[in-house]
């Protein structure tokens, strides 16, 4: 079945139908949250809150093709909530689950190094493009953001990325 009909079957009550929905973008919404938040336990838990408060509002649904821009609007919100709450915390937290973490090849810290070194807007940008697969439309829908505007700040943060892994 198509993403539209699910959609509309979701939109409707039907538990199933968004079940299936979850199943399509699960990983794509864990791996963006993952590179934004940089811990696992974090990124479940706003992959949780996003999907919770999706499938709350997901009537209010009037565009079945604006679901996946609410989706990850939802889920960058939630992101951005678990980053003010632990930007708040004094203390240092000990990760009980280090081993279960992706790996951590060289590429990978060098990759993730370039992130660190974009600002909070690039990185957003970087992520939502290469690891979340949006293209301009979709990403400047989501952030409230003309798309080429958002052409031009990707293209400046990739060059940035660029500059520093060379």
């Amino acid at each position: 079945m198509d993403g539209k009909a699910l959609i509309k079957r979701a939109r409707a009550g039907d538990k199933d139908a968004f079940s299936q929905l979850y199943l399509q973008y699960k990983d794509s919404l864990y791996r963006y949250a993952y590179y934004k938040l940089r811990s696992a336990e974090d990124a479940k838990d706003a992959v949780s809150a996003c999907i919770t408060q999706a499938y709350m509002g997901i009537a209010s649904i009037r565009d079945e093709r604006a679901f996946s821009a609410w989706l990850f609007r939802i889920l960058y919100r939630e992101c951005c909530a678990i980053i003010r709450r632990k930007t708040g915390l004094e203390f240092v937290e000990i990760d009980e689950n280090a081993h279960l973490l992706p790996d951590t090849s060289y590429i990978r810290t060098e990759l993730s190094e370039a992130l660190d070194s974009l600002s909070a807007e690039e990185r957003d940008l970087v992520l939502l493009s290469a690891v979340a697969g949006y293209n301009s439309r979709e990403i400047g829908a989501m952030l409230g953001k003309n798309p080429a505007t958002v052409r031009t700040k990707l293209a400046r943060a990739l060059g940035k990325m660029r500059q520093f892994l060379e």
